[in-house]
């Protein structure tokens, strides 16, 4: 078994701010920051689920301010991928999908432009992190435990979850069902009960959850409670930043629309209902 980076961060009472994939929008990433000075969070209580570039057209600004805020970062598929010059995201996507190809040009342009010395910090980033929250213990990863790149959404097999939960108990013996999990790589927010431990996806800021709207989203942990916030950003200037590095195959147009340009990893109840029949 692989060696697995499990990072202690802190055991307190205070609130928690957790967000996932940046995506390479720095609009959304320094809105995030913002918002958590607005809500008086250190940034050593702010957690990011990993996924700092991806989509969007500034991966070496956001890994920059992401350092420069100090928050902590989980190691999401694009860094480990990023981190050894591979030649995909290793996001998980089918091979042929629609999402598969269009990751093509979001990732030729990060890896194009991230130098030796940002690969060295993903290098370093933990597999999960474990914190304290009012006497509950609290894991953090970025997709499961089982595979860095998998999905779970909210209508997931309560079994991919169990088998999620038995994994980290098989990696961190230590860790064996926490009161709360915290993921991210789907995209799409959700908490939801297993057994003894709530899973609680927090969304990312990167990109809508497909839902029609343009602001992202983000969780906070409060007095023994999770509570999911939207984040309001820049989109246009994220959209320009898109069109300007010639990132222009269809997720440029997600920022604006608040839908993904494709559902291909999507469960079917989770995709858009399809068009209305024009009344004849």
């Amino acid at each position: 078994m692989e060696a697995f980076h499990m990072q202690h961060l802190f055991d307190d009472d205070a609130p928690v701010l957790i967000f996932g994939g940046p995506y390479s929008n720095l609009q959304a990433t320094q809105a995030m920051r913002a918002e958590a000075s607005r809500h008086g969070i250190p940034a050593d209580h702010c957690i990011c689920t990993g996924d700092v570039v991806a989509y969007c057209g500034d991966p070496v600004e956001t890994i920059n301010e992401i350092r420069d805020w100090g928050c902590a970062v989980i190691a999401g598929n694009c860094e480990r991928q990023l981190a050894v010059g591979a030649d995909d995201c290793g996001c998980g996507f089918d091979e042929g999908s629609t999402c598969d190809l269009l990751s093509v040009g979001w990732y030729r342009h990060a890896n194009a432009l991230i130098n030796e010395d940002a690969r060295d910090w993903m290098r370093a980033l933990p597999d999960a992190a474990v914190f304290t929250h009012q006497r509950q213990s609290a894991v953090i990863t970025h997709g499961g435990f089982t595979n860095i790149s998998r999905f779970l959404w909210s209508v997931s097999p309560e079994q991919a979850f169990l088998e999620e939960l038995q994994t980290l108990a098989a990696k961190s013996p230590a860790h064996t069902a926490p009161n709360w999990i915290f993921a991210g790589h789907s995209g799409i927010p959700f908490q939801r009960q297993i057994g003894a431990s709530t899973w609680v996806n927090a969304g990312v800021i990167g990109m809508p959850p497909h839902d029609g709207q343009t602001e992202t989203r983000y969780a906070l942990l409060q007095d023994g409670q999770v509570s999911f916030h939207s984040l309001t950003y820049d989109v246009d200037a994220a959209y320009n930043s898109m069109m300007t590095a010639g990132l222009t195959q269809g997720y440029h147009q997600g920022l604006t629309s608040g839908y993904w340009p494709s559902e291909d990893v999507l469960p079917p109840t989770l995709r858009r209902p399809p068009p209305l029949a024009s009344l004849g």
